[in-house]
């Protein structure tokens, strides 16, 4: 947690490495905002840190902290609201915008910060990969639905691993990730953090749809994963990675399949028939809690 901790001014660090003390696995959120206390959110509660005011001079210092002295070299982490650092953590940012154009074009006297906790759960996807293999070993096309902090960023980061480095029987495959929030890999400099297994290529901090052709031209990969799948240019350029041969495996925000089955943008997956296996996650007090796995239609063209 060093790389958390440093991102705070002395008096604040004392505070909360005091606070949390030996629950840093626990730990899910930092919420810092100026002029309130910190606030600590674990998997089963949330807690306060009394006399931990964060000054304007806090906000200052972790700014530097996150931009190495130059915000400028940050101006498109700003733009869209976040920046991960080194292990994988990711810092939500706010405050007032600048737009042109109905356009965001900057994020400055940014005033809170949500620090989210990023870890490896290696066994996170152990339930569900059994359900994700064809007999021939090949990955059946996948999609992971759960609502915010279900734990879908965790359990497509364990698939990535165990499909990358083989799982039980099943030998290792290609695998390509699409990180456009930099949250499955947390990479730094393109190099995950995380453990992704020794067979997987990623393309970092890179919107989805052109990802997922330019990760098909360059890496022939044989399963391709993304998170949070949403707009109409992701789920077209997923069909088309579907017609080029390559399995998908993805995450989307929903509470159950119907909250998610009707939404225009998805609408062409559901009626192509696209996705083999659906993995429905529940909001709980831990990440990853596998509420149910149903098995759907195989795509047209494709064998179970």
């Amino acid at each position: 947690m060093k790389e958390i901790q440093k991102l705070f001014r002395a008096p604040l660090q004392a505070l909360l490495s005091e606070k949390v003390g030996g629950r840093w696995d626990k730990l899910q959120e930092i919420r810092c905002r100026t002029n309130q206390q910190l606030e600590l959110c674990f998997d089963d509660r949330t807690e306060w840190i009394e006399a931990s005011l964060m000054e304007v001079a806090d906000a200052r210092f972790m700014l530097n902290q996150l931009s190495d002295f130059s915000l400028y070299a940050l101006e498109n982490e700003l733009r869209e609201g976040y920046i991960t650092i080194a292990g994988g953590h990711r810092v939500g940012l706010s405050g007032q915008v600048n737009t042109e154009g109905g356009i965001v074009k900057a994020l400055k006297h940014i005033s809170s910060f949500n620090i989210r906790i990023a870890k490896a759960r290696p066994g996170a996807a152990s339930r569900i990969m059994s359900s994700l293999y064809k007999p021939d070993g090949t990955c059946r096309h996948t999609l992971i639905i759960g609502p915010p902090k279900s734990g879908k960023t965790t359990i497509l980061r364990d698939i990535v691993r165990s499909l990358s480095t083989g799982w039980q029987q099943y030998q290792a495959i290609k695998t390509a990730v699409v990180d456009e929030r930099s949250e499955i890999g947390g990479s730094i400099n393109g190099i995950p953090q995380h453990d992704l297994g020794k067979r997987t290529d990623i393309m970092d901090a890179c919107p989805k749809a052109e990802g997922l052709m330019m990760l098909i031209r360059s890496m022939s990969p044989d399963v391709i994963v993304a998170d949070e799948i949403g707009s109409e240019r992701d789920v077209q350029a997923l069909l088309e990675a579907l017609h080029a041969g390559v399995k998908i495996v993805c995450s989307v925000h929903g509470d159950s399949l119907d909250s998610i089955r009707h939404r225009p943008s998805l609408r062409p997956l559901f009626e192509q028939k696209v996705f083999e296996r659906i993995v429905i996650l529940k909001k709980g007090m831990a990440p990853g809690v596998v509420q149910a796995v149903l098995e759907t239609a195989s795509p047209a063209g494709a064998n179970a």
